[in-house]
């Protein structure tokens, strides 16, 4: 098994391991009737269950309610009263119920919901597989809506080629992107958001929040209906539309998943769909996560996986989208959802407090993505560090693409917050950025939207407080912005170029938006003040804000110009503490860091290979708000150490806070002539 090849410390889990595989293997074969069917027909339940037209134009509904006694459609169409004409008949003893109308017994744009009866109570469900759900402004109540407009969606283009590298992501949340104190829409980033975004050189975004929600202060992460994208932000053909037109700006659209939980909501979501907790969820206290205020699914249900599966697919060919990042994953893997571990050992990833059936989801899960479109990318966010996770299934893993890098943003919030400048540790800072296994890729970042909620701060307000409203202008520079703006750099610098595999990004953190994140809630009075995005800060030349972003622009086209960088082996050069100088290479570029806060270094020795050894990026340049004290057209050509030769170095200078890349080139660099003769 490759995956105890890789790494021996596993060997004693091997076992372990294979019956987890086998597990797998036999949820999948139960599934598919032996193989009889395929895993994408299996996983297609959207188009069977929920509202549909037949051949002949009339209405079908199809709900799965084993425990219903009587259930009822009623909307507009019927003055929302419990009628027989529109009672559902139970098909079979599995639990299906059926509802057949004429073709004008409804129409586009009416809303509808179920009216279930079970023994010992009734109550209104919106059907669980509805692809459209809408909040009424006027009462706030939700109810589904017939969606069939006259002509389907007409694609434009197809998802960029995935051989495009290093994954470079931007995050995004659809209702926070406009500058407006409001909700925004799927059109409005789409026209506003998406040039921004390709303007800067990523080549990936992940949407927040599709998935419909309640609460919108839930930032999208409380899921009442699984297969109907959030409306609050405009129609599922604008979202269609949002994907093409990212499609066509050479952006992939990575969808942010949350199968891991759900809202409690009774009348909105899935609790209680049938007059029973258990049809989607756990019995209990096994069923309710203690700190997310949500039920846990229960993946040894064979409906339930039935329905996520199907939800990968829906989403996959539906809205073209071209993956997923899996939220909560280690809530998922873990009975007691991964509170308050530690995982010192890797005997804390197999002591029994695993969930087998959540396991061979994901795997399951991973293999019907990936065969649906083969190109497609999953990312786990995972925060325990279960080994396996991003190997390929056949190699003992869960078949995921990357996992998320989540001890990275954690580490640099804990160094600002808790150590002096002085007192960093370079040697620290190379061990937490490279502290992962290499035969997983990983997705590296900074910060994302978790580091910038309210109650937490993001690096840079974390790094200039205050003096954010003051100080951010060109003509206004203060120590304290001075120090931020070095570090907001430098930090973003190391964190990107030691990736193994992709970086991620939070909208708006690329050019250090000020303050929180804070959704319209009771506590704050309803407020979207800081549920939005200012750009006008970004494009105003005479802020830092600007120089930031120029920064983020150059950094991630020099990333996607040399694509061989994400898979390159990263070598330690060099890490001296009391100077607090860092120097690594991957391949021919080397990058140096002076973390020292007032120590400037004049030919500082750097040990190198031979060759001539060019500034191609620095921190300190004038057009990212530094000083410009690198001269970039002076060439670095290496000298001997000592009378044998083998050993090279270079002599540079190194500015206090300050991260260069150097190119190692064999031969003089062509210069072009721009000065007098």
């Amino acid at each position: 098994m490759r995956l105890t090849e890789n790494d021996p410390w596993l060997k004693p889990y091997e076992e372990r391991i294979k019956r987890r595989n086998e597990y797998t293997r036999s949820r999948e074969r139960s599934l598919t009737c032996g193989g009889d069917i395929s895993l994408s027909d299996f996983a297609s339940g959207h188009l069977y269950y929920g509202l549909h037209k037949d051949e002949h134009g009339a209405w079908i509904l199809r709900e799965f309610m084993p425990s219903a006694t009587e259930v009822y459609l009623i909307g507009d169409f019927n003055s929302w009263e419990v009628m027989k004409v529109y009672q559902l008949k139970r098909i079979n003893d599995y639990g299906d119920w059926e509802l057949r109308l004429s073709e004008n017994a409804m129409k586009h744009g009416d809303h509808y919901k179920l009216f279930v009866k079970w023994i010992g109570g009734c109550g209104e469900r919106i059907p669980a597989w509805a692809r459209r759900v809408v909040q009424d402004p006027n009462t706030g109540v939700f109810s589904a809506q017939v969606w069939l407009p006259e002509a389907s969606y007409k694609w434009e283009h197809s998802a960029p080629k995935s051989s495009d590298k290093p994954l470079m992501i931007y995050e995004c949340h659809i209702g926070m992107s406009s500058e407006e104190k409001r909700v925004s829409t799927y059109n409005e980033f789409r026209e506003h958001v998406l040039p921004r975004i390709a303007e800067l050189g990523y080549n990936a975004i992940q949407l927040m929040a599709i998935q419909e929600h309640p609460y919108y202060g839930s930032f999208g992460y409380h899921v009442s209906n699984f297969y109907a994208p959030s409306s609050r932000f405009g129609t599922p053909e604008e979202l269609k539309a949002l994907v093409d037109a990212a499609h066509g700006l050479g952006l992939k659209v990575i969808m942010d998943l949350v199968h891991s939980h759900a809202v409690k909501n009774e009348v909105e979501g899935l609790a209680r769909y049938d007059g029973t907790r258990t049809l989607f969820f756990h019995e209990g206290g096994r069923g309710e996560h203690p700190a997310w205020d949500s039920l846990c699914f229960d993946y040894g249900r064979n409906n339930v996986i039935h329905f996520l599966l199907s939800n990968c697919k829906y989403w996959l060919e539906e809205f073209h989208f071209d993956g997923f990042r899996f939220d909560g994953v280690s809530s998922m893997l873990y009975y007691n959802h991964g509170l308050g571990e530690v995982f010192t050992t890797y005997a804390d990833y197999f002591n029994g407090m695993q969930d087998a059936d959540a396991m061979a989801y994901l795997a399951i899960a991973n293999k019907l993505i990936h065969t649906i479109k083969p190109d497609a990318i999953t990312i786990a966010e995972e925060v325990s560090g279960m080994p396996g996770l991003a190997s390929k299934i056949e190699d003992g893993g869960f078949g995921f693409d990357y996992r998320l890098a989540m001890n990275i943003p954690d580490f640099w919030t804990r160094l600002v917050k808790e150590q002096s400048d002085e007192s960093w540790s370079v040697g620290e800072i190379w061990y937490q950025l490279t502290n992962r296994r290499n035969d997983e890729k990983t997705v590296s970042y900074v910060e994302s939207h978790d580091q910038a909620l309210v109650g937490d701060k993001t690096l840079i307000f974390r790094l200039a407080d205050s003096d954010m409203y003051w100080h951010m202008s060109r003509s206004d520079r203060n120590h304290r912005v001075d120090r931020a703006v070095a570090l907001h750099k430098m930090i973003r610098l190391a964190t990107a170029t030691t990736i193994n595999g992709g970086y991620l990004n939070f909208m708006g953190n690329e050019f250090g938006h000020p303050e929180w994140i804070d959704f319209p809630r009771e506590g704050n009075g309803w407020s979207y003040d800081y549920a939005r995005r200012q750009w006008s800060l970004a494009d105003n030349t005479d802020l830092l804000y600007n120089d930031l972003l120029c920064f983020d622009k150059d950094l991630a086209h020099f990333m996607r110009s040399n694509p061989e960088l994400a898979d390159s082996t990263e070598e330690l050069r060099y890490a001296h503490e009391e100077d607090q100088v860092l120097c690594y290479s991957r391949g021919d570029l080397f990058f140096v860091y002076n973390f020292a806060p007032e120590r400037s270094y004049a030919d500082y020795e750097i040990s190198v290979p031979k060759g001539i050894y060019q500034e191609v990026l620095d921190t300190d340049s004038p057009l990212y708000g530094g000083y410009g004290l690198i001269n970039h057209s002076v060439l670095h050509h290496s000298e001997p150490v000592g009378d044998e030769g083998e050993q090279h170095k270079i002599r540079i200078y190194l500015p206090a806070r300050t991260g260069i890349i150097l190119q190692r080139r064999d031969e003089m660099p062509e210069v072009e002539y721009s000065g007098e003769d």
